[in-house]
C-alpha cells in the first residue's frame, strides 16, 4: 500500500479551503488566535495534545457560545451536546466531519514525537476545514508544511516578550513566580519538599496526575497560594501560567527508551513558558543539587534566546487507511513502510503492540474472525495505558476486556462494580495515583457507545470517581508540599513581624491568619520546629511584639484553673517536683524547713508577666496547692503540730516525728512505747494512731492519694522511701518492704492487713486459754499471703509452733493440724546458729522446713 505516490487528498478528498500555517516560538498568541477564527466561524474544532488544553479552551468558547453550542471531547470525557457547532478535542478524538467550517490543529510539531507523531502528521495532512485549516506550531515545522502541504500559507508570528538566561541558582535563591521543571517523579517530589522547607510550599504538575488534579494545583499557584510550582516537561505544552523564571533541575530524561539530553527546541518549549504576554521571563538551571548541576552550552543558550534550532527533517507517520480482512493483514498494513522521505515509520507504539502480542496467543487471536470483528479488536487494542505498566501488562487487559466485547456489550453492573472499586479516596499520593490511572481507563471504555450498554450513566460515574480521587490528590499533595504558615508570614509581613496578626488558638497554638507559627509551652514561646530557618528570628520577632498580650490571657487561663481541684497536677519536674498545668511546669517545690511544708517557686518563665499579674498568679497556685493537700496530708499534719506541743513531752514528740518521716508507719520495736505514760498513750490514739502488734500506723495515712502525696514531698525533703505500688495492694513481692509494708520472708504485707491477721489470731486463741489451738491460714490465702509468709507473721507476733507426731509405723490417715500458742516477745538474743532439725514424717514436712 506503501508504494503509491503520496498525495495529501488521496484518501480523504480533495484539500478544501484555505490553509494557513501559523508558526512561532511560545508565547505568541498562536492558540488565541485559533480560539478567534473558530468563534468567527459558523463551525469549527481544535485538536490538542492534551486533554487539559482542550478543558481549558472548552470553558473560553463556552463563555462565548453558551454550552448548548459547544462539545468538549476526549478520550475520557465527552460533553456532545445535540447541536453542538464548536469542538475541542484532543487530536487522538478529533471527528473526520467535512461539514466543518473550521480545524485547526495545536503543536502541531509533535508530528515529530515518536509516541505520538504518527497521529498529529494524519491530522495535519488530512484534516482540513470546509472555509478554513489552521495549522500552530513551532517554526522548526516550516521545511515539513512546505513540503507536505505546499498549498499552505506560512505566517511567522514574533514572541511578545524577551526570553533570556539567568544562569544557575540554589534553590533557596530561586525567585517567587518560578517554576521548577524535572523528568521524573521521585526528583519532582524532591525538589516540592525542599521549596516546602525554604519557601513554604509549591504546587505540583506532572503528566500522571489528573487534569483535575493539575489544574487544581495550577490553580492553587495561579491564586498565589503558593509562589513556586514544580513540573515535568508536561509544562511545555501550552499552560498559561504566570511565571516569571524557569529553572531546571535536569536536561536530560528518559524517553521510554534510552536516557537522552533534551533537544534545544525541547529545551525551548519548556524554557517558553517564563514570561506571558509582554512580561519578559528568564531561564536557568538549578545549583548545587547532589547528584549533578546540569548547566547550559553556550550554543543552547543562544539557541533558545534567539528561538533558532534546527528544522524537523522527518516527520512520523503510520497507515490509517486500513484493511481489516484479517489480523495478519492489519499487522502489516500498520507496519508498512511511509510514502515519502519526508516521513519515518515510529518505533512501535503501545497499540501496534498490544495487537502483535494477542494475535501471537492463539486463544484470542481464534475469537477474532471477519471483517467487523477485527475492526473492533483493533478499537480495544487502541485502549491508552494509562497506567503505564507496559505492553504485557496492558496487553492482558485488553485481551480481559475484549472477552467481554466480542460478543456485545458490557453490562451496566459490571462497569459499574469496576468502577465502585476504585471509589475509595483514602490512600496516599502513590496509591492515589494508581487509581486515578485505572479510572481513567473505565472513563475512557464508557464513553465507548458501542462497548457499554447505559453509556451515559457509566460515564458521570466514571467522571465523578475520577473528581473525587483527583481532590482527594490534590488535599495530600497540598498537605505534604505546602506549608501554609511560610506562605502566609511572607504575604502577610514581608518582614515586618509587627504587621502580623498574632492570636492564641486552642492548646497554646500562636497562630497568624489561622497558620500555626508556633506554641506557649507553658510562659514559653517555641517556635514551630518546622519553621525554615529564614522564617525563625521573623516568628520570634512577632512573639516577642505580641507576647504581653498572649501571656496576659495564658496567665487568667492558669488562675481560672486553680479553681478546679483537677485544673493542675503535681508531677516530677525536670529538677524537682512540680505543678503542671497544660502538660507545662508552672511551678516547683523545694525542700522547707519540715518535711510537710515545702515552698512553692514559680518557673522562671513566669517572670514575663507584669508583677501584679504574677502575684496573682502566685496566690492562686499557693491556694490550689494548700487544698490539694489539705485532705490527704490532715492525718500526717495532726501528728507534726503535736510534735510541736511542749505537752507532748519529748519521747512523744520525737515519736511523732519518726512517724511523720515514715510516712506515718513506725515499728514496735523502735517506738519506744515503754516510755509512753497513759495520758501520751491517750493523745496517741486520739491523733489516729493505732498500736499494732507489730508497728504503730495511721490508717489515714495507708491510702494512694496520702502516700502519693508524701512520697512527693519526702523526696524533695532528701529522704530516700522505697515507694510501695500506686494502688497500695495487700501483696507486694519485693525483697525490701516498701513504706507502710512489712516484710515476711520472700514477700511484704500491708501493715494495717498484717495487724489484722495477728488480731484474728489472738481472739482464736483467747477461745481457748491455756491451750493450743489451730490457726486456719485461710483469710491470709485470700490476700495472697503464702503458708510460709503467714507462719512467719505469727512467728513475729510472738506465736509458737507445735508440729504433730508422724504416723506410727502401719497406721493411716490424716495427719493433726500444726497447733500454736502464744508467748509473749522478748528482745530477741544475738542469735545462735540453730540446732539440727528433728526430722518429721508425714505432710507437715515441707512447712517445718519453712519454718526454719
Amino acid at each position: 500500500m506503501g508504494s503509491q505516490p503520496f498525495k495529501p487528498s488521496d484518501r480523504r478528498g480533495e484539500a478544501r479551503g484555505n490553509v494557513r500555517a501559523v508558526l512561532g516560538p511560545t508565547n505568541t498568541g498562536k492558540t488565541h488566535l485559533a480560539i478567534e477564527r473558530l468563534c468567527a466561524h459558523s463551525s469549527g474544532a481544535i485538536g490538542f495534545p492534551l486533554r487539559l488544553l482542550a478543558r481549558e479552551v472548552y470553558d473560553r468558547v463556552v463563555a462565548i457560545k453558551g454550552p448548548a453550542q459547544v462539545a468538549l471531547i476526549t478520550g475520557e470525557e465527552r460533553i456532545e451536546p445535540k447541536n453542538a457547532r464548536w469542538l475541542l478535542c484532543t487530536a487522538e478524538a478529533m471527528p473526520q466531519r467535512p461539514d466543518l467550517a473550521f480545524v485547526a490543529i495545536d503543536e502541531a510539531q509533535l508530528s515529530a514525537d515518536p509516541e505520538r507523531g504518527h497521529v498529529f502528521t494524519d491530522r495535519l495532512l488530512h484534516t482540513r476545514g470546509r472555509e478554513e485549516t489552521m495549522i500552530l506550531g513551532s517554526a522548526t515545522l516550516e521545511p515539513m508544511i512546505r513540503a507536505l502541504v505546499p498549498e499552505a500559507e506560512v505566517i511567522s508570528r514574533p514572541r511578545f516578550s524577551t526570553l533570556s538566561h539567568a544562569g544557575a541558582k540554589k534553590l533557596s535563591r530561586i525567585p517567587p513566580r518560578s517554576a521548577i521543571v524535572a523528568f521524573s517523579a521521585e526528583q519532582v517530589y524532591a525538589m516540592a519538599e525542599m521549596l516546602r522547607r525554604f519557601r513554604g510550599g509549591a504546587a505540583v504538575v506532572m503528566g500522571a496526575l489528573s487534569p483535575q488534579t493539575r489544574n487544581a494545583q495550577v490553580a492553587m499557584y495561579q491564586a498565589g497560594e503558593v509562589d513556586y510550582l514544580v513540573a515535568t516537561d508536561a509544562i511545555g505544552m501550552g499552560l498559561n501560567l504566570d511565571v516569571h523564571h524557569v529553572a531546571f533541575a535536569g536536561l536530560s530524561k528518559y524517553d521510554g527508551h534510552r536516557q537522552r539530553r533534551l533537544t534545544t527546541a525541547e529545551m525551548a518549549q519548556i524554557a517558553g513558558r517564563a514570561g506571558r504576554h509582554h512580561k519578559d521571563g528568564t531561564f536557568g538551571t538549578l545549583a548545587g543539587l547532589a547528584s549533578h548541576s546540569p548547566e547550559f552550552t553556550d550554543d543552547e543558550v543562544y539557541a533558545i534566546e534567539e528561538h533558532r534550532f534546527p528544522p524537523l527533517t522527518r516527520l512520523f507517520w503510520r497507515e490509517t487507511d486500513l484493511r481489516f480482512a484479517s489480523l495478519d493483514t492489519l499487522i502489516e498494513d500498520l507496519g508498512s513502510p511511509p510514502p515519502r522521505p519526508e516521513l519515518a515509520s515510529p518505533p512501535e507504539a503501545i497499540d501496534l503492540a498490544v495487537l502483535r502480542l494477542l494475535a501471537a496467543d492463539g486463544a484470542v487471536a481464534d475469537t477474532v474472525r471477519g471483517l467487523g470483528s477485527v475492526r473492533r479488536f483493533w478499537q480495544v487494542c487502541c485502549l491508552p495505558d494509562f497506567r503505564q505498566q507496559g505492553a504485557e501488562t496492558h496487553s492482558r487487559f485488553v485481551a480481559r476486556l475484549w472477552q467481554d466485547l466480542r460478543n456485545g456489550y458490557l453490562g451496566a453492573d459490571y462497569v459499574a462494580q469496576a468502577i465502585a472499586q476504585l471509589d475509595n479516596p483514602s490512600g496516599d499520593i502513590h496509591t492515589l495515583q494508581g487509581r486515578i490511572a485505572a479510572i481513567r481507563s473505565w472513563a475512557y471504555i464508557a464513553q465507548r457507545p458501542d462497548w457499554v450498554l447505559a453509556r451515559e450513566e457509566m460515564a458521570a460515574r466514571a467522571r465523578a470517581v475520577e473528581t473525587r480521587l483527583s481532590d482527594a490528590l490534590h488535599a495530600r499533595l497540598t498537605e505534604r508540599f505546602v506549608n501554609r504558615r511560610t506562605t502566609v508570614l511572607m504575604r502577610k509581613a514581608g518582614a515586618d513581624a509587627g504587621l502580623l496578626p498574632v492570636r492564641l488558638g486552642e492548646s497554646g497554638a500562636v497562630m497568624v491568619d489561622d497558620e500555626p507559627i508556633g506554641h506557649l509551652a507553658g510562659f514559653r514561646f517555641v517556635v514551630d520546629p518546622l519553621a525554615r530557618a529564614a522564617d525563625r528570628k521573623l516568628l520570634l520577632a512577632a512573639a516577642e511584639r505580641h507576647l504581653p498580650g498572649l501571656l496576659a490571657e495564658r496567665a487568667a487561663a492558669l488562675v481560672a484553673a486553680c479553681t478546679d481541684p483537677e485544673g493542675l497536677t503535681l508531677n516530677d519536674a525536670l529538677d524537682g517536683k512540680g505543678l503542671v498545668w497544660m502538660e507545662c511546669v508552672v511551678a516547683r517545690l523545694e525542700a522547707g524547713k519540715a518535711v510537710l511544708e515545702p515552698r512553692l517557686r514559680l518557673d522562671p518563665s513566669l517572670d514575663r508577666l507584669a508583677p501584679a499579674t504574677r502575684d496573682a498568679v502566685r496566690d492562686a497556685l499557693t491556694r490550689w496547692f494548700a487544698e490539694h493537700c489539705d485532705k490527704p496530708l490532715k492525718p500526717l499534719r495532726r501528728l507534726a503540730e503535736a510534735s510541736q506541743a511542749s505537752e507532748s513531752g519529748p519521747y512523744l514528740r520525737a515519736l511523732l516525728l519518726r512517724m511523720v518521716d515514715r510516712g506515718g508507719v513506725l515499728a514496735r520495736e523502735e517506738a519506744d512505747l515503754d516510755r509512753l505514760d497513759s495520758r501520751q498513750r491517750d493523745a496517741l490514739r486520739h491523733l489516729g494512731v493505732r498500736v499494732g502488734g507489730l508497728d504503730l500506723f495511721l490508717p489515714a495515712a495507708l491510702r494512694p492519694a496520702p502516700m502519693r502525696l508524701w512520697l512527693h514531698l519526702a523526696a524533695l525533703a532528701g529522704l530516700k522511701p522505697q515507694a510501695p505500688p500506686d494502688m497500695l495492694p495487700p501483696i507486694v513481692e519485693n525483697r525490701v518492704a516498701p513504706v507502710g509494708y512489712r516484710r515476711l520472708g520472700k514477700q511484704a504485707l500491708r501493715v494495717d492487713l498484717a495487724d489484722r491477721l495477728l488480731q484474728e489470731a489472738h481472739r482464736h486463741r483467747l477461745r481457748a486459754p491455756g491451750r493450743r489451738v489451730f490457726l486456719d491460714p485461710a483469710r491470709a490465702r485470700s490476700m495472697g499471703l503464702t503458708t510460709a509468709s503467714y507462719a512467719a507473721l505469727l512467728r513475729a507476733g510472738g506465736f509458737r509452733v507445735t508440729m504433730p507426731q508422724g504416723l506410727p509405723e502401719g497406721a493411716c490417715g490424716p495427719l493433726a493440724p500444726p497447733l500454736w500458742d502464744w508467748r509473749p516477745p522478748r528482745p530477741a538474743p544475738v542469735p545462735a546458729r540453730a540446732p539440727a532439725p528433728v526430722p518429721i514424717n508425714g505432710a507437715f514436712a515441707a512447712l517445718a522446713e519453712l519454718l526454719r
